[in-house]
């Protein structure tokens, strides 16, 4: 601990956002960079626990060392900082502005205080590590003469990917898309993630010699026949993008979308494509409902907001949570408790308890939404459940729907039925072993393809935890090989 007294005489910092009435015409980060001497004083605030429960599962899922960079910070040791960072994390840089830091959750100061900017200390790291030119390209100590085949350029396909490659082996990522990054490109918005951020990080992975194809869709463009044969291993990676639906009547008229539809094709436009004007989903002018509590209507809203909204709703099935922690979630877990996004400041009113129960409109279109006040309870055969207040209906007009209500799993594709690895009662998971090893020799799964969609901390950690596995499967078996030769 660098100062024995910082958690006592320092205050908690944190960056600030720049004016709702200035963010909202533009599409980049809009948090001020926090001065040097404010994030050594953050640095100086970890009391570095002898349990810190910050990087433990519950904390830190990417195993982030907190308090050896916090205290390297603190002392002004920023190279230091950046390579204890980079040992357990691939891509601060990312979970820096993304990750909802379950770390400060678990610290131990925040039971009688604010707890330690930890994730505004991480990507501080990292973008001066860019910054200063300290962040090169690794290569292998030597090569494995071994091939792994990558499906899915996502943060758990990307740090599989790195991984794999620093310990010798030839890697091919294979992304279906037309840009690499998977949700990181067109899943989250550009004024939460600058695309600059990701395509830098990309850059270093080629330069390791990573090699990317895109436009591929494994099972259809390549035969899993063929993938088996050309590599000693496979890692799928593809996530859960398998949107949950909203079935109720007039479902099916024009206005009505998914959530990650909106979005991608937002990040398109952002990204210079041209979008046919019968398919464009824009916000200008409408009045918009969001139907789903979570980060991704959050930043559907902002989206909304950023493109000229009359105004937009948020409505989610759940109650309200608690200002503060509720006691079902005690420290050091992630607590149930109620947050506040930069999108509700930007203009976006949230209601709660609300169920959707149909959509009606005229020509094809959608104009009113039809829903029904809710409340937790206990249904016949003894389920908890939201049960429908009689006499609470009410319609509300509506131009624009969209819908967030989360993720059921991996998209249906021949992949997965070729490997038959989707099984009937498995949610639409990938089943794996606690070493990734699916039921298929070689064919590994991580991320949210395999445990559901989840947190950007747990996509790298499971990316790492494969490519471990993977590294010693392939290990033994050269091991054994030539111990055959010999």
């Amino acid at each position: 601990m660098g100062d024995p007294r910082g958690f006592l005489t320092l205050r908690r910092a944190t960056p600030t956002r720049e004016p709702v009435n200035a963010r909202v015409q533009h599409w980049r980060e809009f948090y001020a960079p926090v001065a040097e001497h404010t994030l050594r004083e953050q640095g100086a605030r970890c009391m570095d626990c002898g349990v810190p429960f910050c990087q433990g599962d519950t904390g830190c899922p990417v195993r982030n060392v907190i308090p050896d960079w916090n205290d390297l910070v603190y002392r002004g040791r920023w190279r230091e900082a950046l390579d204890t960072l980079h040992a357990t994390n691939n891509f601060p840089e990312f979970t820096g502005r993304l990750c909802p830091a379950p770390c400060e959750s678990a610290c131990v100061l925040s039971l009688v205080e604010q707890p330690v900017a930890i994730r505004t200390i991480e990507q501080a790291i990292a973008d001066r590590g860019f910054a200063e030119q300290w962040v090169t390209p690794q290569q292998p100590r030597e090569e494995s003469g071994r091939r792994v085949a990558v499906i899915g350029s996502g943060p758990t396909g990307l740090a599989a990917a790195q991984q794999l490659r620093r310990f010798g082996h030839s890697v091919v990522v294979f992304e279906k898309a037309d840009r690499l990054g998977g949700l990181l490109r067109y899943g989250i918005p550009d004024f939460k993630l600058e695309k600059s951020v990701l395509d830098r990080r990309l850059a270093q992975l080629a330069a390791e010699g990573v090699v990317f194809r895109t436009r591929v869709n494994v099972g259809e463009d390549v035969p899993v026949d063929a993938l088996r044969r050309d590599f000693d291993a496979v890692c799928l990676a593809g996530g859960a993008q398998a949107a949950r639906e909203l079935d109720v009547p007039g479902r099916a008229l024009r206005g009505i979308h998914l959530a990650m539809d909106f979005l991608t094709q937002q990040n398109r436009r952002l990204a210079g494509d041209t979008i046919d004007e019968q398919t464009l989903i824009d916000a200008r002018g409408k009045r918009v409902v969001i139907i789903g509590g979570g980060d991704t209507g959050a930043d559907c809203a902002g989206t909304c907001i950023r493109q000229g909204a009359r105004n937009v709703q948020q409505f989610a099935l759940l109650p309200e949570p608690p200002a503060d922690r509720a006691e079902s979630t005690p420290w050091p877990l992630w607590p149930m408790q109620l947050r506040t996004s930069h999108a509700h400041e930007e203009g976006c009113a949230r209601e709660w308890s609300v169920s959707t129960t149909a959509f009606s409109g005229r020509g094809g279109r959608v104009q009113r939404l039809h829903a029904i006040r809710v409340e937790a309870g206990v249904t016949a055969d003894g389920a908890q459940r939201m049960l429908p207040l009689p006499g609470t209906q009410f319609t509300l007009r509506a131009d624009l729907v969209l819908l967030a209500m989360g993720f059921t799993g991996p998209d249906d594709s021949r992949l997965l039925r070729d490997l038959g690895l989707v099984a009937p009662d498995a949610g639409g998971l990938v089943s794996t072993d606690v070493t990734h090893r699916t039921k298929i020799p070689g064919v590994f799964a991580a991320g949210d393809i395999r445990r559901g969609a989840s947190l950007v901390v747990w996509a790298i950690r499971e990316g790492r935890d494969a490519a471990e596995s993977i590294h010693r499967e392939l290990h033994c078996v050269q091991n054994r090989a030539a111990a055959g030769t010999a």
